[in-house]
Formats: C-alpha cells, structure tokens, sequence
C-alpha cells in the first residue's frame, strides 16, 4: 500500500530501480566523505619546523599519514611564498592553496605550478613613516602584490631570494601587500608596547616570537585567507583543524574555535596563544603536530 503522497507506508519498501538505487547510494556516499574530510591549516615556524628550519619529529611522516585518509592538509603561514615553497617541497605536500603572508596571499595549484591567486593590498605609506619615527633603526621590508619584495638592510634571518634593496622612501612607491619590521635592539614585548602606545588601527598586525613585526592589510590574517580556502573547496565549517603557536595564529585559532572544529594551541606557545585555543598538544620538539595528525 502506498500513501496518497506517493511514499510508502510505514513499515513497507519501494522497489526503486538498480540505477536509481545506484544514485542514492552514491550520494549518500558522497556526503559522508565531504562530513569526514579534514581542511588541516598548519603554521610553519614553531609548528612544523624548528628555528634552524629542520622538520618536527615524524612531522613529515605524519602529514602524509593524514593525507592518505583523505584530509585536505595545507600551509598557513606569515612566510612570504619565497620562504614557504621549500617546506611544502620537504613535506612532500601538494594542496590545492596555500596561505602566506598572514593572510594577504593566497597560492593555487595550477598545471604549471603555484600562481598567486587571491592578493590583498593598502597603501603602507603612513604606517611606515609613523614605525620609522619610532624605530629609525630597524630593518625594513615590503611584500609586493606581485610577490616582489623590497628592504632596506641585510638581515640574517631573512630569505632574501629575489628581493631588492632599496631606499626607505621607495618602501611606500606603490602599494604593498604586507610591511615586515625587525628591530634587534627591541624584543616582542618592547613591540606589543609600542604597536598599543602608537595605535596602528588601520591595518593587521603580530608580534612574532622574537623583535618581529608583520603588518597586513585591515581586517586580513589567517583566518580571513583559510575562510575563502574553506568556501572553495566546500568543506564543511565545522571541519576544519589548525595548529599553530604564534600571536598571527590567534585569528584562525579563534575562527576554527568559532565553527565547531579544532583550534590547537602547540605546547611552547604563550599564554595569550594557548588560551584560545580549544585543545592544546606536546612542543615542536617534542613533534607535537604529529600526535595530533597520528590520531586521525
């Protein structure tokens, strides 16, 4: 018997045919894949690698174990792509996007290799003047929307591959995609000072783990560039596991926090990091990203 509606009564089955059985199944199929699939957002520095940039214990192990279960795994990154392509090289990672510079770039894999796909930019201009009143001997540099970058003084830490030094004045020629500061007679603490006495309130910025400050434009970081990540690949907001240690991991700390998935804090992280997160695991040396992924 069937109902007036057209769907059988309670306690009967519709013999339906073998294609169409097939169709159901598969759809079915498909959205549990889709609910079970990860987008995994990791940070570099102090997430991945040391500081003399060698991989976390069994990191690398780890990532492709993740990678084998279906899991989306990426890079999430204030490096600029110059100093991000050899870790993904090294991991073996190949994902569909990756983030850099904080947020402001966004990377696709394309048949040619990765192209700069999303790029956000501002006029840095009186930021820059405002920072060199304040700090006349600092280290300067530029990321611009085309992935070239200018400074203004050699610096050890710094990847300078195709980069060009210049004088300050031609820092703000044209607009910029983020404003990188070092100052080694500063540490974080003199800059978290500074960046709260002078008020940078048109722009993004953190204060790195040394004497080390990242500027982006307004209302970009991580967690802006993962949601536009997110979105085009159509994985579910709830579905999505960061890990990172630093002040510029807070953003998409807080935003997979947000959407129900996984914000984890890494164990040597400050306070301020570890506190917005929803779960914590062991430090970089102690390869806490691996624990994490193995568990997967």
């Amino acid at each position: 018997m069937t109902s007036a509606a057209g769907v059988p009564a309670t306690g009967e089955v519709e013999v339906v045919a073998p294609e169409d059985a097939a169709e159901v199944v598969e759809e079915v199929a498909d959205a549990a894949s889709a609910s079970q699939r990860l987008l995994i957002a990791l940070d570099i520095d102090g997430t991945v690698v040391l500081e003399d940039e060698s991989f976390s214990p069994g990191v690398v192990e780890a990532v492709a174990h993740a990678h084998a279960a279906g899991h989306e795994v990426m890079l999430a990154t204030g490096r600029s792509w110059e100093g991000t392509r050899h870790i993904l090289e090294g991991l073996a990672l190949t994902p569909e996007y990756v983030v850099c510079s904080n947020g402001a770039v966004i990377l696709k894999r394309e048949a040619e290799g990765y192209v700069r796909f999303h790029t956000e930019e501002f006029d840095a201009s009186q930021v820059l003047e405002l920072l060199r009143d304040h700090l006349p001997h600092a280290h300067y540099m530029v990321e611009l929307p085309d992935g070239r970058r200018l400074y203004t003084d050699d610096i050890e830490d710094w990847n300078l591959a195709s980069a060009e030094k210049v004088h300050f004045t031609e820092l703000s020629a044209q607009p910029v995609s983020r404003v990188v500061v070092v100052s080694q007679d500063d540490n974080n603490d003199d800059f978290v000072e500074l960046v709260s006495r002078i008020g940078l309130n048109e722009v993004s910025y953190a204060v790195g783990w040394s004497a080390w400050l990242d500027i982006a434009p307004q209302g970009i970081d991580k967690a802006t560039a993962l949601e536009r990540v997110r979105t085009w690949l159509g994985i579910d907001a709830a579905s999505v596991l960061v890990i990172g240690d630093g002040r510029n991991d807070i953003g998409m700390l807080r935003w997979a926090k947000a959407a129900g998935g996984r914000a984890i804090a890494m164990g040597q992280g400050p306070e301020e990091v570890l506190s917005e997160a929803s779960e914590h695991t062991g430090s970089v040396t102690e390869g806490g990203v691996s624990a994490i992924l193995r568990a997967l």
